[in-house]
Protein backbone atom coordinates (compact mmCIF):
# COMPACT_ATOMS: atom_id res chain seq x y z
CA UNK A 1 0.00 0.00 0.00
CA UNK A 2 1.80 3.35 -0.90
CA UNK A 3 1.45 6.35 1.85
CA UNK A 4 1.47 8.84 -0.37
CA UNK A 5 1.58 10.23 -3.82
CA UNK A 6 5.17 11.28 -4.08
CA UNK A 7 8.49 10.16 -3.01
CA UNK A 8 9.72 12.40 -0.46
CA UNK A 9 13.34 12.65 1.53
CA UNK A 10 13.16 11.82 4.93
CA UNK A 11 16.11 13.72 6.84
CA UNK A 12 18.23 13.05 9.59
CA UNK A 13 21.00 14.65 11.53
CA UNK A 14 22.73 17.84 9.98
CA UNK A 15 20.06 17.05 7.25
CA UNK A 16 17.18 17.62 9.10
CA UNK A 17 18.18 20.71 10.72
CA UNK A 18 18.98 22.53 7.44
CA UNK A 19 15.60 21.72 6.38
CA UNK A 20 13.76 22.67 9.43
CA UNK A 21 15.73 25.72 8.66
CA UNK A 22 15.40 26.42 5.62
CA UNK A 23 11.38 25.73 5.68
CA UNK A 24 11.30 28.05 8.47
CA UNK A 25 13.13 30.87 6.60
CA UNK A 26 11.09 29.85 3.56
CA UNK A 27 7.85 30.98 5.61
CA UNK A 28 9.44 34.60 6.44
CA UNK A 29 10.35 33.70 10.37
CA UNK A 30 14.10 33.62 11.79
CA UNK A 31 16.06 30.20 12.55
CA UNK A 32 17.19 31.67 16.07
CA UNK A 33 19.63 29.72 18.49
CA UNK A 34 17.39 29.33 20.83
CA UNK A 35 14.91 27.96 17.85
CA UNK A 36 17.13 25.67 16.46
CA UNK A 37 18.52 24.73 20.40
CA UNK A 38 14.70 23.60 20.78
CA UNK A 39 14.56 21.80 17.16
CA UNK A 40 17.93 20.01 18.14
CA UNK A 41 16.43 18.82 21.16
CA UNK A 42 13.11 17.42 19.83
CA UNK A 43 14.80 15.65 17.01
CA UNK A 44 17.04 14.02 19.91
CA UNK A 45 14.29 12.27 21.29
CA UNK A 46 13.45 8.46 19.88
CA UNK A 47 9.88 9.15 21.20
CA UNK A 48 7.18 12.36 21.07
CA UNK A 49 8.54 14.82 23.83
CA UNK A 50 6.63 17.41 25.88
CA UNK A 51 7.51 20.89 26.10
CA UNK A 52 8.95 20.08 29.53
CA UNK A 53 11.16 17.32 28.38
CA UNK A 54 12.69 19.55 25.87
CA UNK A 55 12.79 22.06 28.22
CA UNK A 56 15.10 20.42 30.57
CA UNK A 57 17.18 19.05 27.87
CA UNK A 58 17.74 22.50 26.82
CA UNK A 59 18.40 23.70 29.75
CA UNK A 60 20.92 20.93 30.29
CA UNK A 61 22.65 21.75 27.02
CA UNK A 62 22.77 25.86 27.57
CA UNK A 63 23.99 25.25 31.07
CA UNK A 64 20.64 27.95 32.22
CA UNK A 65 16.97 27.36 32.86
CA UNK A 66 14.75 27.31 30.07
CA UNK A 67 11.35 27.94 30.78
CA UNK A 68 8.39 25.64 29.76
CA UNK A 69 6.29 28.35 28.00
CA UNK A 70 9.38 29.36 26.20
CA UNK A 71 9.43 26.02 24.47
CA UNK A 72 5.78 25.77 24.14
CA UNK A 73 5.78 29.31 22.08
CA UNK A 74 8.23 27.85 19.71
CA UNK A 75 6.62 24.42 19.51
CA UNK A 76 3.61 26.39 18.27
CA UNK A 77 5.77 27.80 15.44
CA UNK A 78 7.20 24.71 14.99
CA UNK A 79 3.77 23.21 13.90
CA UNK A 80 2.28 25.66 12.38
CA UNK A 81 5.31 25.63 10.14
CA UNK A 82 5.45 21.96 9.38
CA UNK A 83 8.71 21.38 11.40
CA UNK A 84 7.10 19.31 14.15
CA UNK A 85 3.66 17.34 14.77
CA UNK A 86 1.33 17.50 17.83
CA UNK A 87 0.80 14.01 18.99
CA UNK A 88 -2.66 15.51 21.05
CA UNK A 89 -3.14 12.24 23.05
CA UNK A 90 0.20 12.48 24.47
CA UNK A 91 0.48 16.44 24.85
CA UNK A 92 3.81 15.88 22.91
CA UNK A 93 6.05 17.15 19.84
CA UNK A 94 8.13 15.09 17.18
CA UNK A 95 10.54 16.45 14.63
CA UNK A 96 8.79 16.17 11.20
CA UNK A 97 11.32 14.19 9.49
CA UNK A 98 10.07 15.96 6.18
CA UNK A 99 9.50 19.68 6.74
CA UNK A 100 9.34 20.34 2.92
CA UNK A 101 6.65 18.18 2.63
CA UNK A 102 2.82 19.11 3.68
CA UNK A 103 1.08 16.27 4.63
CA UNK A 104 -1.69 15.74 7.30
CA UNK A 105 -0.51 12.94 9.83
CA UNK A 106 -1.85 9.96 10.74
CA UNK A 107 0.19 8.68 14.21
CA UNK A 108 0.25 4.83 15.67
CA UNK A 109 0.80 5.19 19.58
CA UNK A 110 1.80 2.11 21.46
CA UNK A 111 -0.10 2.20 24.78
CA UNK A 112 3.06 -0.27 26.08
CA UNK A 113 6.33 1.32 25.16
CA UNK A 114 4.61 4.92 24.13
CA UNK A 115 6.43 4.67 20.83
CA UNK A 116 4.88 6.61 18.17
CA UNK A 117 4.62 6.22 14.05
CA UNK A 118 4.37 8.52 11.84
CA UNK A 119 2.23 7.34 9.06
CA UNK A 120 1.17 9.86 5.61
CA UNK A 121 -1.34 8.36 4.00
CA UNK A 122 -3.25 10.70 1.49
CA UNK A 123 -6.00 8.36 0.55
CA UNK A 124 -7.37 8.64 4.03
CA UNK A 125 -7.05 12.13 5.22
CA UNK A 126 -8.20 12.79 2.22
CA UNK A 127 -11.39 11.05 3.20
CA UNK A 128 -11.42 12.31 6.71
CA UNK A 129 -11.39 16.21 4.90
CA UNK A 130 -14.01 14.84 2.64
CA UNK A 131 -16.60 13.62 5.01
CA UNK A 132 -15.96 17.18 7.24
CA UNK A 133 -16.28 19.34 4.26
CA UNK A 134 -19.55 17.53 3.29
CA UNK A 135 -20.97 18.04 6.89
CA UNK A 136 -20.46 21.81 6.33
CA UNK A 137 -17.37 21.73 8.47
CA UNK A 138 -14.12 23.29 7.41
CA UNK A 139 -10.71 21.11 8.40
CA UNK A 140 -8.01 22.97 9.25
CA UNK A 141 -5.55 20.36 10.26
CA UNK A 142 -6.92 16.63 10.83
CA UNK A 143 -5.63 14.62 13.50
CA UNK A 144 -5.68 10.93 13.38
CA UNK A 145 -4.43 9.20 16.04
CA UNK A 146 -4.82 4.92 16.19
CA UNK A 147 -4.12 3.68 20.23
CA UNK A 148 -2.83 0.39 20.53
CA UNK A 149 0.26 -2.18 20.83
CA UNK A 150 3.48 -1.93 18.36
CA UNK A 151 4.64 -5.00 16.61
CA UNK A 152 8.07 -4.66 19.09
CA UNK A 153 5.27 -5.28 22.22
CA UNK A 154 3.04 -7.90 21.09
CA UNK A 155 6.40 -9.77 20.40
CA UNK A 156 7.51 -9.50 24.07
Amino acid sequence: MAAHAHDHHEHEGDALTHAAQTTLEKAGEQWTTMRASVFEALAGFDKPASAYDIADAVSKREGRRVAANTVYRILDLFVGSNLARRVESANAYVANAHPDCLHDCIFLVCDACGQTTHLDDDRITKGVRSAASAAGFSPVRPVIEVRGTCADCVAA
